[in-house]
């Protein structure tokens, strides 16, 4: 990893190990800032919309400084490897999508990460799964950009800065929660978990 650029290294630290799916975040990433001629937001300056909750999340908060503790940080539950990241200051932002090219997961290598996952993996068969793993984020770091991304400006409503909340006391478990997520239940402040949901089956749940 000596010969690895030094915000690589400090993704791959965050995460706690190398991967494709880091590779694919930082990559877009770089390529976001580079769009928008910005650089790693101090505070909110930056607004970052990723579509998974994947390995990559994690090189983007490094790289642009979006967090959830921020507030900058927004997840969409769409299970794409696709991020957006807006300028607050320009208005400006850059969507990147991977389309993943050429690079397709074969039976072979499927097969492999199932014995892998399963625990049913021989030692030798987890030496081939690590060494397919680092030569596709290997790729990914290098590939031609276009030959794995999508990337269009797009229009974009950033969505106001985080807000603080006071908090009241759910009177079921006694813990603090921000009043913003509060319920009642029995003409008293609940919290979510504590909040009994009804239903009729309407696919809605309403808090009792």
């Amino acid at each position: 990893m000596n010969s690895l650029p030094d915000d690589w290294k400090r993704a791959a630290a965050f995460h706690g190990h190398t991967c494709p799916g880091l590779a694919i975040g930082y990559r877009a990433a770089k390529i976001a800032l580079r769009e928008l001629a910005a650089s790693r937001a101090a505070d909110e300056e930056l607004v970052a919309i990723v579509e998974t909750d994947a390995c990559g999340v994690d090189a983007i908060q490094i790289l642009t400084g979006c967090t959830l503790g921020k507030g900058n940080l927004i997840y969409r539950d769409y299970g794409k490897h696709v991020f957006t990241l807006g300028d607050r200051k320009s208005g400006a932002a850059v969507r990147v999508a991977f389309n993943g090219g050429t690079w397709q997961e074969d039976e072979e290598y499927k097969n492999l990460r199932a014995r892998v996952f399963s625990g049913q993996a021989k030692p030798e068969e987890r030496e081939a799964y690590s060494r397919c793993q680092e030569q596709r984020w290997q790729q990914i770091l290098t590939a031609p950009e276009g030959e794995l991304f999508k990337v269009e400006q797009v229009e974009l409503d950033l969505p106001p800065r985080a807000r603080l909340f006071h908090s009241v006391t759910c009177a079921f478990c006694g813990e603090p929660v921000a009043e913003v997520r509060a319920r009642i239940r029995e003409g008293r402040p609940a919290c979510i978990p504590c909040a009994e949901q009804y239903s009729r089956g309407w696919g809605v749940t309403f808090p009792a």
